[in-house]
């Protein structure tokens, strides 16, 4: 019974201790798990920053006019900002991919090759003592077997000698023989208990020592270091969390940044921006007079809208157009003296440029200045250098300012002749800054605008709307209109009042913003009329509807003319 106990319990331990390596191999491998978790959450932080930080650069403000255009909106700068706060904002969630990195990723690495190292050595000192345990308790199952057999024997032999010495016919020396054979297997059989016992004695000594000793010693080493990675994964969970709550403070930052960036949007500023950046200076034409059909037709200019007198010819046809239908010779950068503009963006235009100028002659002298104390510097003291050597670099600035100085009478003349042709405050308090912005779509100011583009600062009206109207119903318009004035020419190209017939259409191959005066907007795929053909400048003239006509670049569109233009297609 003795026996059959300890072989359950042995059985039992060795079931225990199976189970218990399978079980610090999961969580070894739970570890690992949990380390791959967070290293992809750490990738997910990086390429969420590098998103972040493309798309704030991608809507960065490009380096060109209209920046310094768009800078002066209160929206804009608010965008830039809130931009640049998501920016650093990208930059806390690199910080949060680097801390998980470092602090968790990197530390359970260099754990988990410690707790495998670990975790060997406790299991392969835990087969070892299996192994010597083993090996007792075969020692003592092949002892007590040997002590079983020579039992058996022993009895076996004295049966004999028994069974020799009952018989009668068996001789002395038989029985002797019997006898001794007898004794031998009995002294066999008590060495054999003897080395039974010691066997058994030791086994159960080492059994006990191994049980309540050992294997105890090693399963508390291996709960030792499964607590130990319990404990590890629990301050790695905690500095997961840990790691995002070092951010936010930096975090709020940027969102608060953004807040504040939004809150100081202001539309009214803004609104007075589009004014004081597009507002023309013009003043709103007079009231025009009552023609009698009955007479000669006649126009006047109005003394509250125009300040000069309209020039007129004995004869001659009017070759006077609206603004919007003036077409603009000065692409580009435009003339010295900004002549190409309205009077009031001229007069920011000239002021910003003495502003310029001023600035420079400042830098110039002050260089002057500097240069004059060095050479008075090395008269005084000739051993620190030559005095003769400063004067050429002198007489270079004093040349460069002498330039500079003239440059700046030249702006200032144009700017006193733009001030003196501007209407003084009380009069431009009468109008509204938005009706001043309506270049492209007031008719009175297009009239104003035409004036002030006009070579001798002339004036002359386009045919009213209702002629319009009637000339575009009329499929053949006449081709030798009444003149209604006679004016000096604004263009070679615009010599009919009367609305040109359509000579074919086009098809816009590329957008076009038409900024300049005399050109027209234009999207991408737009069908238009073509109604004056490209005369080598590279422009080409288009109406959209009764309203809406202007210049194209010709580079822009793909022309379609009629094998019939004049008349072969009426304006619908």
């Amino acid at each position: 019974m003795g026996e059959e106990r300890m072989g359950d319990c042995w059985s039992s331990t060795k079931d225990q201790f199976d189970n218990l390596e399978k079980h610090t191999q999961w969580g070894i491998e739970y570890l690992e798990k949990y380390s791959k978790f967070v290293k992809e959450r750490s990738e997910i932080e990086t390429s969420y920053a590098k998103q972040i930080r493309n798309l704030s650069k991608k809507y960065q403000p490009k380096k060109n006019s209209r920046e310094e255009e768009e800078s002066k909106y209160t929206f804009c700068r608010a965008f830039l900002t809130t931009l640049n706060e998501l920016n650093d904002y990208a930059g806390q969630h690199e910080v949060i991919a680097e801390n998980l990195t470092s602090q968790i990723i990197s530390e359970l690495s260099r754990y988990l090759q410690e707790l495998k190292s670990e975790r060997k050595s406790h299991f392969h000192d835990g087969r070892k003592a299996q192994q010597h345990i083993e090996s007792l308790w075969k020692q003592l199952e092949s002892s007590k077997r040997r002590f079983e057999r020579d039992c058996k024997e022993a009895d076996r032999a004295q049966q004999y000698f028994e069974k020799m010495d009952a018989d009668i016919n068996v001789t002395k020396a038989d029985v002797e023989k019997a006898r001794q054979q007898a004794q031998m297997r009995h002294q066999m059989a008590a060495d054999s208990k003897s080395d039974y016992s010691a066997y058994l004695q030791k086994f159960n000594q080492e059994q006990n020592e191994h049980y309540f000793t050992v294997i105890p010693n090693i399963f508390q080493k291996l709960q030792d270091m499964e607590e130990k990675r319990i404990e590890r994964i629990g301050v790695c969970m905690q500095t997961f969390a840990d790691v995002d709550r070092q951010v936010l403070p930096i975090v709020g930052k940027c969102l608060d940044g953004m807040t504040k960036a939004a809150e100081s949007i202001e539309p009214k500023t803004d609104s007075k921006q589009v004014v004081e950046s597009y507002k023309s200076g013009f003043e709103p034409p007079g009231d025009v007079e009552f023609e009698d059909y009955g007479q000669a037709m006649k126009r006047t200019a109005s003394e509250t809208s125009l300040s000069r007198e309209t020039k007129e010819k004995p004869t001659g046809k009017s070759k006077g157009k609206l603004w919007p239908f003036i077409k603009n010779k000065n692409k580009g950068s435009g003339p010295e003296d900004f002549s190409h503009l309205p009077p009031e963006q001229r007069r920011k235009k000239l002021q910003g440029k003495l502003d310029d100028l001023n600035k420079d002659i400042q830098k110039e002298m002050d260089q002057r200045d500097a240069l004059t104390k060095m050479k008075d510097v090395y008269v005084k003291n000739p051993q620190m250098g030559d005095p003769a050597s400063v004067d050429p670099r002198l007489s270079e600035i004093g040349q460069n300012i002498e330039k500079l100085q003239s440059e700046v009478q030249k702006f200032e003349g144009w700017l006193a002749e733009v001030e003196e042709r501007m209407p003084s405050k009380s009069d431009t308090h009468r109008r509204s800054g938005l009706y001043e912005t309506q270049n492209n779509t007031a008719v009175s100011n297009n009239c104003a605008q035409d004036r002030e583009s006009s070579p001798d600062g002339s004036y002359t009206e386009e045919q009213n709307s209702e002629t319009q109207v009637k000339a575009n119903i009329n499929p053949n318009p006449n081709p030798n209109p009444v003149p209604t004035s006679s004016t000096p020419e604004f263009d070679d190209e615009f010599d009919d009042e009367e609305t040109l017939p359509t000579i074919g259409t086009c098809k816009a191959l590329y957008p076009f913003e038409g900024h300049n005066e005399g050109t027209i907007a234009v999207a991408e795929g737009e069908l238009l009329y073509v109604i004056e053909e490209d005369k080598g400048d590279g422009w080409t003239r288009v109406r959209r509807n009764e309203d809406e006509e202007g210049y194209v670049p010709t580079s822009y569109v793909e022309v379609f003319l009629e094998t019939n233009a004049k008349g072969a297609m009426t304006y619908i």
